[in-house]
Parts: C-alpha cells; structure tokens; sequence
C-alpha cells in the first residue's frame, strides 16, 4: 500500500523546492531594443548600417559610389547611385506619407516625419546629381538632362543644388541662356494666367 502521508510531504518539499529556484533564478525583463545598455546602440533592424531600407545604408551606397568614382569605375558608381536614389525616395515618400497621416493628431510625429522626409528627399536630389555627372564623365549626356531637370524640380533653381545643376544644362549646351539670379527676375505672369507653387527644397516625388 501506498504510504500517502508519505506522498503528500514529498509533493509539498518538491513544490518548495520549485518555488525556491524561481525566487533564486532572476526573471530577465524583455527591454525593447531602444532601450538597450549604454555603448551597444540601436539593435533595432532599420537602425543597422547594412540595413536595406535605411538613411544609413542609402548613406554608405553614396560613400561606396564616391571611391568608385575616384578610382573611374563609373559603371560601379552608377549602380551604387541608382540604388541609393532609389531607396532615399523610397524613405521620403514613406515619411511624407506619415507626416501626412500624423498632420493634426501629433505635432511632434508630424514634424520630426516631416524633417525625415525632407532629408531623404535632399539625399535622393545629391545623388541624383552626382549621377548626372558620372553619366556626363561617362560621354552621356542625354541621360545626365532627365536627372539634372529633376534636381531643378525639386530643389528651385534659386537653391545651391539648382544652381548647379542649371549650370551643367548649360554647359551641356541644353539651355542658351546662363543663370544669375542675383541679376535676373522673373517675368511677371500674365493677368488670368495659372499659377503654380514651387517645390519645396528636397520635396519628395513619385517616381
């Protein structure tokens, strides 16, 4: 016969012993990954260097399509640029999409997506730029126009970047007249004739 007194004293001591071990063993909390110990850094998975989708790995392509540049690897650098355009307006129309959805709900969401986005679109118009100028090293030049009108698009031609990239029209011979704002003004527009807005500096776009 089974001696159940005996069982119940081994079940109660076993049941201590169990409870005793978790007191001892620590519970590890689950930190979000933001909030990780100080000299590890963001481990979240956009945050990475080599992370596809990210301002610092469209950052790196440009750094990798500049020391292909100064070694005349022009077809390297026109890939690394490509896909750094490609993913800096990626990362400006997302944020832009944000802004818009946060606009009147959060104004601090609203406005650090909103600076998100204008940076990336700056990005995307340095290296569209730098692009048209290895397609120009590259004896390109009707591929440099496309992207150089698009830098102008964007940015306004008042702006450094359109500056610069009007200037290159012009020495590519697409344009007759140079640009000097300093000492041109604009035609006014005719009475009853539409007007549109300019671009903000680095205003993202579709395509």
């Amino acid at each position: 016969m089974v001696n159940t007194h005996f069982l119940s004293c081994s079940s109660s001591l076993a049941f201590s012993s169990i409870v005793a071990l978790a007191i001892a063993v620590p519970i590890q909390a689950q930190v979000p990954p933001q909030q990780t110990e100080q000299g590890q850094g963001d481990l979240r998975p956009l945050a990475q260097p080599n992370s596809l989708l990210s301002f610092q790995g469209a950052q790196r392509l440009m750094n990798e399509a500049n020391q292909a540049i100064g070694s005349e690897q022009y077809e390297v650098a026109v890939n690394k640029l490509q896909q750094a355009r490609k993913i800096f307006n990626q990362l400006s129309n997302f944020h832009l999409q944000l802004a818009n959805s946060f606009s009147g709900i959060d104004s601090q969401v609203y406005e650090a997506q909103r600076s998100s986005a204008l940076k990336s679109g700056q990005m995307r118009d340095e290296a569209t730029y730098q692009l048209a100028l290895v397609h120009r090293a590259q004896n390109q030049p009707e591929l440099s126009v496309p992207l150089l009108i698009q830098v102008i698009r964007s940015q306004n031609p008042t702006s450094d970047l359109g500056k610069k990239a009007y200037q290159q029209l012009y020495e590519l011979g697409f344009v007759e007249s140079p640009f000097s704002p300093s000492t041109r003004t604009a035609p006014k527009p005719q009475q009853g004739s539409p007007q549109q807005d300019n671009p903000l500096p680095g205003n993202p776009q579709r395509n």
